[in-house]
Protein backbone atom coordinates (compact mmCIF):
# COMPACT_ATOMS: atom_id res chain seq x y z
CA UNK A 1 0.00 0.00 0.00
CA UNK A 2 1.38 4.11 -1.14
CA UNK A 3 1.30 6.20 1.88
CA UNK A 4 1.51 9.23 -0.10
CA UNK A 5 -1.11 11.74 -0.61
CA UNK A 6 -3.77 10.00 -2.43
CA UNK A 7 -3.70 7.34 0.31
CA UNK A 8 -3.32 9.69 3.47
CA UNK A 9 -6.29 12.65 2.68
CA UNK A 10 -9.22 10.67 3.59
CA UNK A 11 -7.61 9.85 7.05
CA UNK A 12 -6.00 13.09 7.52
CA UNK A 13 -9.43 14.80 7.16
CA UNK A 14 -10.70 12.44 9.94
CA UNK A 15 -8.25 13.79 11.98
CA UNK A 16 -8.71 17.03 11.56
CA UNK A 17 -12.19 16.45 11.90
CA UNK A 18 -12.55 15.77 15.55
CA UNK A 19 -10.40 18.85 16.82
CA UNK A 20 -12.79 21.00 14.20
CA UNK A 21 -16.00 19.61 15.98
CA UNK A 22 -14.31 19.72 19.01
CA UNK A 23 -13.45 23.49 19.20
CA UNK A 24 -16.31 24.92 16.51
CA UNK A 25 -18.87 27.28 17.85
CA UNK A 26 -21.67 26.98 15.47
CA UNK A 27 -24.56 30.11 15.28
CA UNK A 28 -27.97 29.94 13.29
CA UNK A 29 -26.14 32.01 10.40
CA UNK A 30 -23.00 30.01 10.10
CA UNK A 31 -25.21 26.55 9.60
CA UNK A 32 -27.00 28.12 7.25
CA UNK A 33 -24.35 29.73 5.63
CA UNK A 34 -22.16 26.35 5.49
CA UNK A 35 -25.39 23.81 5.05
CA UNK A 36 -26.09 25.95 1.44
CA UNK A 37 -22.48 26.16 0.19
CA UNK A 38 -22.05 21.46 1.47
CA UNK A 39 -25.44 21.38 -0.24
CA UNK A 40 -23.74 22.83 -3.13
CA UNK A 41 -20.77 20.36 -2.56
CA UNK A 42 -22.66 17.39 -2.35
CA UNK A 43 -24.59 18.15 -5.74
CA UNK A 44 -21.21 18.79 -7.43
CA UNK A 45 -19.77 15.78 -5.95
CA UNK A 46 -22.91 13.19 -6.59
CA UNK A 47 -22.96 14.29 -10.21
CA UNK A 48 -19.33 13.57 -10.63
CA UNK A 49 -19.62 10.53 -9.12
CA UNK A 50 -23.04 9.59 -11.31
CA UNK A 51 -20.44 10.02 -14.45
CA UNK A 52 -17.31 8.59 -13.57
CA UNK A 53 -16.59 4.85 -14.31
CA UNK A 54 -13.52 4.96 -12.22
CA UNK A 55 -10.30 3.04 -13.84
CA UNK A 56 -12.81 2.11 -16.91
CA UNK A 57 -13.43 5.33 -18.70
CA UNK A 58 -11.95 8.45 -19.29
CA UNK A 59 -14.92 10.40 -17.98
CA UNK A 60 -15.48 13.46 -20.16
CA UNK A 61 -18.74 14.21 -20.19
CA UNK A 62 -21.26 15.62 -17.42
CA UNK A 63 -18.86 18.12 -14.65
CA UNK A 64 -15.91 16.09 -16.22
CA UNK A 65 -16.63 17.82 -19.28
CA UNK A 66 -16.00 21.99 -17.47
CA UNK A 67 -13.47 20.57 -14.95
CA UNK A 68 -11.14 17.59 -14.76
CA UNK A 69 -11.14 17.18 -11.02
CA UNK A 70 -15.52 17.53 -10.17
CA UNK A 71 -15.46 15.69 -7.38
CA UNK A 72 -12.66 17.21 -5.78
CA UNK A 73 -14.03 20.75 -6.35
CA UNK A 74 -16.89 19.34 -4.86
CA UNK A 75 -15.03 18.63 -1.55
CA UNK A 76 -13.63 21.85 -1.71
CA UNK A 77 -16.90 23.65 -1.75
CA UNK A 78 -18.69 21.08 0.81
CA UNK A 79 -15.76 21.38 3.08
CA UNK A 80 -15.37 25.09 2.70
CA UNK A 81 -19.72 25.03 3.69
CA UNK A 82 -18.89 22.49 6.97
CA UNK A 83 -15.85 24.72 8.11
CA UNK A 84 -18.47 27.75 7.42
CA UNK A 85 -21.18 26.02 10.09
CA UNK A 86 -18.32 25.55 12.63
CA UNK A 87 -18.30 29.05 13.29
CA UNK A 88 -14.34 29.01 13.67
CA UNK A 89 -13.11 31.17 11.12
CA UNK A 90 -9.21 30.29 11.85
CA UNK A 91 -10.41 27.01 10.74
CA UNK A 92 -10.69 27.89 7.21
CA UNK A 93 -7.52 28.51 7.01
CA UNK A 94 -6.41 25.22 8.46
CA UNK A 95 -9.15 22.85 5.87
CA UNK A 96 -7.74 25.31 2.44
CA UNK A 97 -3.45 25.18 3.82
CA UNK A 98 -4.79 21.25 4.02
CA UNK A 99 -6.41 21.19 0.67
CA UNK A 100 -3.64 23.21 -0.98
CA UNK A 101 -0.65 20.83 0.40
CA UNK A 102 -2.85 17.72 -0.36
CA UNK A 103 -5.24 18.12 -3.77
CA UNK A 104 -3.19 19.02 -6.25
CA UNK A 105 -0.53 16.08 -5.76
CA UNK A 106 -3.56 13.93 -5.51
CA UNK A 107 -4.48 15.20 -8.68
CA UNK A 108 -1.43 15.00 -10.53
CA UNK A 109 -0.72 11.65 -9.33
CA UNK A 110 -4.26 10.86 -10.85
CA UNK A 111 -3.10 12.48 -14.28
CA UNK A 112 -0.19 9.96 -14.34
CA UNK A 113 -2.20 7.21 -13.83
CA UNK A 114 -4.96 8.85 -16.79
CA UNK A 115 -1.92 9.64 -19.26
CA UNK A 116 -0.74 5.96 -19.07
CA UNK A 117 -3.93 4.59 -19.44
CA UNK A 118 -5.72 6.49 -21.75
CA UNK A 119 -2.79 8.61 -23.78
CA UNK A 120 -3.68 10.89 -26.83
CA UNK A 121 -6.97 10.77 -25.52
CA UNK A 122 -6.40 11.93 -21.98
CA UNK A 123 -3.82 14.89 -23.30
CA UNK A 124 -6.34 16.26 -25.52
CA UNK A 125 -8.92 16.46 -22.99
CA UNK A 126 -5.86 17.61 -20.27
CA UNK A 127 -5.26 20.20 -22.74
CA UNK A 128 -8.59 21.19 -23.23
CA UNK A 129 -10.12 21.42 -19.91
CA UNK A 130 -8.94 22.83 -16.61
CA UNK A 131 -7.50 20.92 -13.52
CA UNK A 132 -9.85 22.49 -10.90
CA UNK A 133 -12.01 25.73 -11.78
CA UNK A 134 -14.39 24.87 -14.34
CA UNK A 135 -14.83 26.03 -17.85
CA UNK A 136 -17.66 27.65 -19.04
CA UNK A 137 -18.04 25.74 -22.23
CA UNK A 138 -18.19 22.20 -22.24
CA UNK A 139 -15.54 20.02 -23.52
CA UNK A 140 -16.78 18.63 -26.88
CA UNK A 141 -13.15 16.47 -27.80
CA UNK A 142 -12.59 13.44 -28.80
CA UNK A 143 -13.03 10.95 -25.64
CA UNK A 144 -16.47 11.15 -24.92
CA UNK A 145 -15.86 8.96 -22.10
CA UNK A 146 -15.81 5.62 -23.93
CA UNK A 147 -14.92 2.32 -22.43
CA UNK A 148 -11.70 1.33 -23.06
CA UNK A 149 -12.84 -1.88 -23.60
CA UNK A 150 -16.71 -1.67 -24.28
CA UNK A 151 -16.93 1.34 -26.30
CA UNK A 152 -20.00 2.72 -23.16
CA UNK A 153 -20.29 5.92 -23.34
CA UNK A 154 -20.55 7.47 -20.13
CA UNK A 155 -23.54 9.73 -18.59
CA UNK A 156 -25.25 10.21 -14.93
CA UNK A 157 -26.29 6.99 -13.59
CA UNK A 158 -27.68 6.80 -10.02
CA UNK A 159 -26.11 3.51 -10.07
CA UNK A 160 -22.89 4.73 -10.66
CA UNK A 161 -23.17 6.73 -7.85
CA UNK A 162 -24.56 4.49 -5.25
CA UNK A 163 -21.07 1.57 -6.70
CA UNK A 164 -19.15 4.73 -5.83
CA UNK A 165 -20.03 4.75 -2.52
CA UNK A 166 -20.77 8.83 -3.18
CA UNK A 167 -23.79 8.36 -0.16
CA UNK A 168 -20.76 8.18 2.50
CA UNK A 169 -19.85 12.04 0.98
CA UNK A 170 -23.67 12.64 2.07
CA UNK A 171 -23.68 10.60 5.23
CA UNK A 172 -20.87 12.29 6.94
CA UNK A 173 -21.87 15.62 6.08
CA UNK A 174 -24.98 14.68 7.63
CA UNK A 175 -23.68 13.58 11.02
CA UNK A 176 -20.94 16.90 11.04
CA UNK A 177 -24.36 19.10 10.47
CA UNK A 178 -26.15 17.01 13.27
CA UNK A 179 -23.01 17.64 15.88
CA UNK A 180 -22.56 21.35 14.65
CA UNK A 181 -27.13 21.70 15.31
CA UNK A 182 -26.86 20.53 19.04
CA UNK A 183 -23.57 22.06 19.63
CA UNK A 184 -25.91 25.23 18.75
CA UNK A 185 -28.78 24.10 20.92
CA UNK A 186 -26.61 23.24 24.18
CA UNK A 187 -24.52 26.22 24.13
Amino acid sequence: MSWGPAALRVPAAWVLAGPFLWLSRPSAASLAAGASLAGVGLLVRAWAAGCVHKDRVLAVSGPYAHTRNPLYLGSLILGTGVVIAGGRGWFLVVFLVFFALVYPRVMREEEERLERAFGPVFREYRAAVPRMLPRVTPFAGGGEGRDVSHGTPGGFSVRRYLDNREWHAALGTSVAFTVLLVKMLLA
